[in-house]
């Protein structure tokens, strides 16, 4: 039997209206003098409120760094990490999405062990534990509130590290499906496709483990049920509270299993060319699920059936044969664009497809791959996505 090695956060409070209990929570955790990290949007909006009215109702010691950014990046969190040595604080809050979630864990890390961020990518160890963080999700998609990783990109290279183990897990988190209920459609669609993502590769991954593949299962039959709904219907609560269960339920399992090729290759589209993560899963997925699906057919076809798309009757081919169907078609009716159609450069995204394989093998991910690939099949893979 293989060993699993089961990682989540020591407290996860889930429900409309649960972001009120931010200060209780905080206090658990050992926090009294906390830096709240999040985005200039969240401050101009007024959303932010949501975390400092209770933080400053209940008497807890605050103060706010809103300087992250889309797609964090090494000089952002050593922003943050000055401020954080300078201030004296004893834990962190995120709000927000996947960024600000980042780039909190990446400050953590940093402030604890010193030296430059590219030290602690994978496969590097990191020695010591950080700051406690309380991270609050305000989209249902990145499920970085439960995992043990954090994206972050090298200024000076332009390389979106990965950096993995305990001291990136929350030490609690706080999932409120009200703080998604005025979330964009783009953002919706393309965290909601992140969060399947996140499940399906979960599932098919090489260090797949019962413990995640119930995750997993869970979330991408909730997720495919729900993500047209949450899509078209932005007001529609039942269909925001249970995307926003089930990305929490998809990055508890990838955490605990891993991502893989989708992730792998999506991450230095990011970082090149400033695509949003779940849209450049997006823009992967049907590609490479076809690529994978040999290696692991049975897997795939459990995918269909678990997320509805394919009976119990049919055989696991056919049922494969569906599922990418479903994919494309999701793609479709999402608006999914490609990257051509998104408007990148042809001739900057066909000259550094070759440096975009070797930072996606370097990340590690495509290993879990059910058919791991060589670096000229991932630039033959680009290739495709193409248009």
């Amino acid at each position: 039997m293989t060993i699993a090695t089961i990682l989540t956060p020591r407290m996860i409070v889930i429900g409309g209206g649960a972001v009120a209990q931010v200060a209780d929570v905080l206090k658990q955790v050992g926090g009294t003098r906390a830096l709240v990290v999040t985005d200039k949007f969240m401050v101009s909006s007024g959303k932010l409120t949501a975390v400092t009215d209770p933080l400053a109702k209940a008497g807890v010691a605050f103060d706010v760094f809103s300087d992250t950014i889309e797609d964090p990046t090494t000089d952002v969190v050593e922003a943050g990490v000055a401020r954080l040595q300078a201030g004296g604080y004893d834990s962190l809050v995120a709000f927000g999405g996947g960024s600000p979630i980042d780039t909190a864990k990446a400050m953590s890390v940093l402030a604890a062990n010193g030296g430059r961020m590219r030290q602690y990518k994978v496969p590097n160890p990191i020695p010591r534990q950080g700051l406690p963080l309380v991270a609050i999700p305000t989209t249902a998609g990145t499920g970085s509130e439960v995992t043990r990783f954090t994206i972050i990109t090298d200024t000076e290279t332009d390389e979106k590290m990965l950096i993995a183990g305990v001291p990136c897990m929350a030490a609690a988190a706080i999932v409120d499906y009200e703080l998604t209920l005025t979330k964009p459609y783009r953002l919706t669609a393309d965290t909601a496709i992140d969060s399947l993502t996140h499940a399906i590769e979960a599932y098919v991954s090489k260090r797949a483990s019962p413990h995640a593949d119930a995750l997993a299962r869970t979330a991408m039959a909730t997720i495919y049920r729900n993500i047209r709904a949450v899509c078209a219907e932005p007001q529609n609560r039942a269909a925001r509270e249970a995307m926003m269960l089930a990305a929490t339920q998809a990055g508890m399992a990838f955490s605990n299993s891993s991502v893989a090729l989708v992730h792998g290759m999506s991450r230095p589209i990011g970082a090149f060319f400033h695509v949003p993560h779940g849209l450049s899963n997006a823009m992967l997925l049907p590609a490479i699920t076809a690529f994978s699906a040999g290696a692991a057919l049975g897997r795939y076809a459990d995918c269909a059936r678990v997320m509805g798309i394919a009976g119990d009757d049919v055989s696991d081919q056919t049922a494969v044969a569906m599922l990418l169907d479903a994919l494309r078609s999701l793609n479709a009716d999402l608006k999914v664009p490609t990257p051509k159609a998104y408007g990148i450069d042809e001739a900057r995204y066909m000259s550094l497809m070759p440096t975009m394989a070797e930072q996606a093998l370097a990340s590690g991910s495509p290993n879990n791959n059910p058919r791991v690939p060589t670096r000229d099949e991932i630039v033959e893979l680009y290739r495709q996505v193409w248009a």
